[in-house]
């Protein structure tokens, strides 16, 4: 359904209600305006994306996942923050089985835009982690630096240390070589 058409209906119920108080009918009028708050509200929030966000507090990727499947086009169904948090959640459930399309639905997230420190921290984390299984230790450093910055409450600081320990270990770039390796030279 397009995104658009949740406001309509909310008009149609409201111009109801008050069609309701002209014919005195004021109990049913007040119904009907209070009931045309649920039209506003899910234009804000998409009920597809609030049952996946129900479904992956309860750890249920799979069932999170068939939730948000059920958005066909998100451009014509969800409104701009809708849409960052429909990437970040699809990255999470992409986040097992495919990389690279985590990566990229995290990075849509953060262009669109999370709400919360914690949920930007996460999406960096997870493209901190999809950097260094590429590859890229300069640039897995920087977001892990940010996403130290967006972690002001200590939630990601365990995962954080893990990454920076499996960076230690990494040997990229210029041939350099890895000090916990051992050497084969002539004499060794």
């Amino acid at each position: 359904m397009n995104k658009y058409i949740k406001p309509v209906i909310a008009a149609l119920m409201i111009g109801f209600g008050i069609y309701l108080f002209g014919q005195r009918e004021y109990g049913w009028g007040t119904v009907m305006i209070l009931l045309s708050a649920i039209p506003v509200f899910l234009f804000f929030r998409n009920e597809f994306i609030l049952l996946a966000f129900w479904f992956m507090r309860k750890q249920d990727i799979e069932k999170a996942r068939k939730w948000l499947d059920k958005i066909k086009n998100p451009e014509s169904q969800l409104i701009r923050k809708q849409m960052g948090y429909y990437h970040y959640m699809y990255g999470i459930t992409e986040a097992q089985t495919n990389v690279n399309n985590s990566e990229k639905h995290m990075k849509k997230a953060l262009d669109y835009g999370l709400s919360y420190k914690h949920d930007r921290a996460m999406a960096k984390l997870s493209l901190a982690g999809a950097a260094m299984a590429k590859g890229r230790k300069q640039e897995a450093e920087r977001l892990l630096k940010e996403t130290k910055a967006l972690d002001t409450q200590g939630m990601f600081a365990e995962q954080i240390k893990m990454m920076e320990q499996q960076m230690k270990k990494v040997n990229v770039g210029r041939n350099l070589q890895n000090p916990n390796m051992r050497r084969k030279g002539k004499y060794f």
